[in-house]
């Protein structure tokens, strides 16, 4: 990614970001906060329950049964295998692995989670989780298996495996068993005491590493989707002054004003001749600045739920060590979270679909104002036979689809499940991996609109109908930087490789766009 990795990120200390989470899963390393303090504040914790157990106190999932068998007593002489148990039997996750990038992610969560200082964790477990990090070893994590509450049970059992020395981890690009990974580095599995498989597994620490990376995306598709706006808006011979800041100073989202003022700065040039005698441009370029200036407009209050939840305590119970209290709650449940997730998928598929009806004018020659049909670059007795961006079209359109197929609320649909103890349950991963899925799909139709924005300018200027003067610094900069990676189609040819070329720059993040206004 383009943003500068910060090289260590400390956890235990100040509020993290999504950017802190972000960095950790593109490398950064981490470290615990080595004040006496924050130390000190760790030892309560873990001294009170201990104190608790010698006493035999009743405390939920460390003397108790899990869920449902909270009425279960566990003797004293079981309360240490408990923990393990806990772990091994949530290992039944299915599905597609995440990939390392969000392991990384998920690790940087879970430990800025039990770095509150409320869980009963010990500096053991805490030293773990950065070993792994700073040792790049991400555990093996099934993405289904988590209806969102108690949190993320499942898919965090396979973080308290890794820890324990048991099931797999990714490992210099390969998946290994945990074992022997900790053998070649001489690493020590730890021992789980009573409370921390419960601390580990019980929390919202996948769906919220997922939010992190999903914001981060987003953030970029905002701005990428702004510049290709501009970019078919001069393709199209459109009108500049729907852009005009006296017009949108009687609209006041702020998100909005700012969409518009970055399309007024990429259009600020000499205007070219022009075929159209539309006064109003269609609505997909007219209120491009109210479609993603929502998504915009939804980022500071997305970036406040997201970053709230990262820095929570989200386990149960939570363990009071300064005032000697067990907390029985429910801060595992992901219902921000899901919120968060099921409103960022519906704005990244309005913008997918506003790029489709963009790119479904600038490819056909009877709106496209004198532009060849489908974008061809062919000429002469060549043209009969080349069919330029028509497939291109197409397939945006069946991404579209399914990106607008994967908006339906998956908070919605909340089961009763574990003997009815888990009987409202949040969905947050579900979401969360619903809005990767619409993000990566949305991607591909940015990845074919950039191409087909760039190909309708270049036509503009081998027909004398656009040049230099036309476009503005930032225009004629993103055109010779995409056109330094891509051949301008004259003849048909397969495109595959230069879309997945695009989409890998868009999901790296690997042009500068516009100044961030937000975050």
């Amino acid at each position: 990614m383009r943003n500068n990795v910060q090289q260590t990120i400390k956890f235990g200390a100040e509020r993290l970001t999504i950017e802190d989470v972000l960095a950790v899963a593109n490398g950064a390393s981490a470290e615990m906060n080595p004040s006496q303090a924050f130390r000190a504040k760790i030892d309560r914790g873990v001294a009170f329950l201990e104190r608790l157990l010698k006493e035999e106190g009743v405390i939920y999932g460390v003397t108790t049964g899990y869920g449902d068998s909270c009425t279960v007593a566990i003797p004293p002489n079981l309360v240490d295998e408990l923990p393990l148990h806990l772990t091994r039997f949530h290992g039944c996750g299915l599905g597609d692995d995440l990939n390392h990038q969000q392991a990384r992610a998920v690790l940087a969560t879970r430990l800025c989670s039990l770095s509150q200082g409320v869980s009963g964790v010990t500096h053991g477990l805490l030293g773990q989780i950065v070993t792994l990090i700073n040792k790049d070893i991400t555990p093996r994590i099934p993405q289904e298996g988590s209806v969102g509450a108690s949190g993320d049970l499942t898919p965090l059992s396979y973080l308290a495996a890794a820890l324990i020395g048991e099931r797999e981890v990714i490992y210099q690009g390969e998946i290994k068993p945990t074992s022997a990974v900790y053998a070649e580095l001489g690493i020590a599995p730890i021992k789980l005491k009573p409370k921390e498989g419960l601390a580990l597994m019980n929390g919202t620490s996948v769906m919220t590493a997922l939010a992190c990376l999903a914001y981060k995306r987003a953030e970029y598709l905002v701005q990428l989707t702004t510049r290709i706006t501009a970019m078919v808006s001069l393709g199209m011979q459109g009108n500049d002054f729907h852009f005009d800041e006296a017009l949108f100073a009687v609209k006041p989202h702020p998100g909005q004003q700012q969409i518009a003022q970055w399309l007024r700065s990429d259009l600020q040039a000499e205007r070219p001749p022009s075929n159209s005698d539309r006064l109003q441009d269609r609505y997909s370029l007219r209120c491009a600045p109210h479609v993603i200036g929502a998504v915009q407009d939804s980022l500071p209050w997305l970036r406040q739920l997201i970053e709230n939840e990262l820095n929570s305590a989200n386990d149960n119970p939570i363990i009071d060590g300064d005032n000697e209290r067990v907390l029985h709650g429910g801060h595992f449940y992901g219902g921000h979270i899901a919120m968060a997730m099921d409103t960022l998928k519906t704005g990244i598929a309005n913008i997918a679909d506003l790029l489709d009806r963009q790119m479904a004018q600038l490819m056909d020659y009877k709106f496209n104002n004198g532009l060849p049909f489908n974008l061809s670059g062919a000429e002469g007795d060549r043209k009969p036979i080349n069919h330029g961006f028509k497939a291109v079209q197409i397939g945006i359109s069946a991404w579209t689809a399914e990106a607008l197929k994967h908006t339906m609320p998956a908070s919605v649909f909340s089961r009763s499940t574990e003997c009815h103890n888990q009987d409202k349950v949040s969905m947050g991963t579900i979401a969360s991996r619903d809005c990767l899925r619409v993000l990566e799909l949305t991607e591909q139709v940015a990845s074919a609109s950039l191409l087909a924005a760039t190909q309708a300018l270049e036509l503009r200027k081998i027909h004398d109908q656009l040049d230099d003067n036309h476009m503005s610094l930032a225009m004629k900069t993103m055109n010779e930087l995409v056109l330094s990676e891509f051949d301008f189609v004259r003849e048909d040819r397969p495109l595959e490789q230069d879309l997945r070329h695009f989409m890998a720059r868009i999901q790296q993040q690997h042009w500068a766009l516009y100044e961030e206004s937000e975050g």
